[in-house]
């Protein structure tokens, strides 16, 4: 049984990873319902935190039936994170999230995200900070390095741990590497088999498919996988993992209904909790992965990303046969 911290997260648990503009608590709950175990709110600036920045503070927002959840901060300036922290704490979360992982320029060209692992001795001291001024467990989420000449995660993830972080999910590529080329998981695998690591070791990057999952379980003793694009468009892609780690096969692929059904679940839940504007526009990034190997879909998919009202779009949605 994997914890972070005194938090029992399962067996062999699924991650939902923190994205931006996807991680909303619309998506949320469909990827909740269809069984991912840990989630993460998108990454929240800890410089608009501190402002009072309404996008920064409204990602705060999480509902009971989310739990495990963390909310993930990202920063460059100590002080800042900690104060960061602190106002995470009051919004009530059961994990801090630090990222360390965000190869987006305007992130880590500033220092944060991503671009703390070109200053392994600030990444240590801003975790122990953080882990110092909070009673909630707290967990990284980072890449194996800057470029293919620092990849010292093996080192770096002992430090991280013995400052006191209680998790650490890292994503099996570089920051040079963005998202591109594959995504190294033996290095991962050294991390969890460092006979001195104790805390869970969460795997991410490329596991697109529930086999993968299982194979990379099995083949690098991870404690969990996180989940990040392969569920976009595809919240039941933890359920297909579950299923396939429990009977060792696929299980049936979901039906067009099911999918209308959630895909009308993230539309209307998006539309009460950021507006039909705002809601419309988003939601249209999802539905290439919703509706992906449908035949002749092109005409349909046209409509849904040109509509610009929920009632146009639920009477197109209704009429897909």
């Amino acid at each position: 049984m994997a914890k972070i911290g005194n938090i029992d997260i399962g067996e062999f648990p699924l991650l939902l990873a923190p994205m931006e503009d996807v991680s909303d608590p619309p998506f949320r709950a469909l990827c909740k319902q269809y069984g991912a175990d840990v989630m993460y709110t998108e990454f929240i600036s800890s410089e608009g935190l501190i402002r009072d920045a309404a996008k920064s503070v409204q990602k705060l927002d999480f509902f009971e039936y989310e739990r495990p959840l963390g909310i993930q901060i990202f920063g460059n300036n100590i002080e800042s994170m900690k104060q960061s922290t602190e106002i995470c704490e009051s919004a009530n979360p059961d994990i801090i999230d630090i990222n360390y992982g965000c190869p987006v320029k305007k992130v880590a060209c500033k220092g944060a995200g991503a671009g703390i692992l070109t200053d392994i001795p600030k990444m240590v001291s801003m975790t122990k900070e953080i882990v110092k001024s909070t009673n909630l467990p707290v967990t990284v989420k980072t890449r194996l390095g800057w470029d293919n000449n620092t990849k010292y995660i093996v080192e770096v993830a002992e430090r991280l741990q013995d400052v006191g972080i209680k998790a650490l999910s890292v994503h099996g590529r570089t920051r040079a590497q963005m998202y591109k080329g594959e995504a190294d998981w033996s290095l991962i695998g050294d991390v969890k088999n460092n006979p001195r690591m104790h805390i869970p070791i969460f795997g991410n990057g490329d596991i697109d498919s529930p086999q993968k999952a299982v194979e990379y379980k099995n083949r690098y003793g991870v404690d969990g996988v996180m989940i990040g694009r392969a569920a976009i468009g595809s919240p039941w892609f933890f359920k297909q993992v579950k299923h396939f780690i429990k009977h060792g096969e696929e299980m049936p692929p979901i039906d067009l209904q099911e999918k209308i059904k959630a895909v009308k679940e993230h539309l209307d839940f998006s539309v009460r909790w950021k507006g039909e504007r705002l809601a419309i526009n988003e939601m249209r990034r999802h539905y290439a992965n919703y509706f992906k190997g449908i035949d002749n879909f092109k005409p349909i998919r046209m409509q849904l990303v040109t509509l610009d009202t929920q009632k146009e779009l639920l009477e197109v949605l209704d009429n897909i046969v």
